[in-house]
């Protein structure tokens, strides 16, 4: 019990968060109280606006202020490439890299039995809806490296491959400033089938 009650319902709502615990929701808690009235309301302010302002595109399936988001109403980009990812933080991660300039199409997860997700629960028959358009020659399958993620490109590269579109899946490898000897055996077994010729 602490000493007030909205201190209390605060911690209980950070608690909710992922990867906070009841430590760290009393830390954040504790900051928010000493940081100035003001910063604390701008979080308070952009945690409402998020809410109220941003939803999904209905194209791709990426957070969006608008319908489409930018990225697919975006003419610049190459509407024949389409990265298909589970969840729209990794269109974030992809979009850092500065590297694609393709279209994107989030599933909003990825094949689980054990969980429950089935095709029926992501977003795949849209995507085979998009295909339809004859604009797409190639899928990038860019998945999580797990056992989900790899289940879902196998799936989507049976559904998609006899449509006579070209479906790859994003290279996987050792990952920069690792040793070699502390790699698991799986990676280390991508990495050599996935060998290039040096340039």
């Amino acid at each position: 019990m602490y000493s007030s009650k909205y201190l209390e319902l605060l911690i209980d709502e950070l608690v909710k968060l992922p990867s906070v615990g009841h430590k760290s929701a009393l830390r954040l808690a504790l900051h928010l109280l000493r940081v100035p009235k003001e910063d604390a309301l701008r979080l308070s302010d952009a945690i409402r606006a998020v809410r109220e302002k941003v939803g999904f595109c209905g194209l791709c399936g990426n957070f969006s202020e608008g319908d489409p988001c930018q990225l697919c109403a975006d003419p610049q980009r190459d509407g024949a490439l389409l990265c298909v990812v589970e969840q729209p933080g990794d269109v974030m991660a992809l979009e850092r890299t500065g590297q694609f300039r393709g279209r994107y199409h989030v599933l909003g997860g990825a094949l689980s039995p054990l969980e429950g997700t089935s095709p029926e629960q992501l977003r795949i028959r849209e995507l085979l809806e998009r295909l339809r358009s004859g604009e797409v020659r190639e899928i990038i399958l860019a998945t999580n490296p797990n056992v989900n993620g790899e289940a879902t490109a196998l799936y989507l590269g049976r559904l998609i491959g006899p449509l006579g579109i070209k479906v790859t899946r994003i290279a996987r490898g050792v990952p920069m400033g690792s040793d070699l000897e502390y790699s698991d055996l799986v990676t280390l077994s991508r990495a050599l089938e996935g060998r290039r010729e040096v340039e």
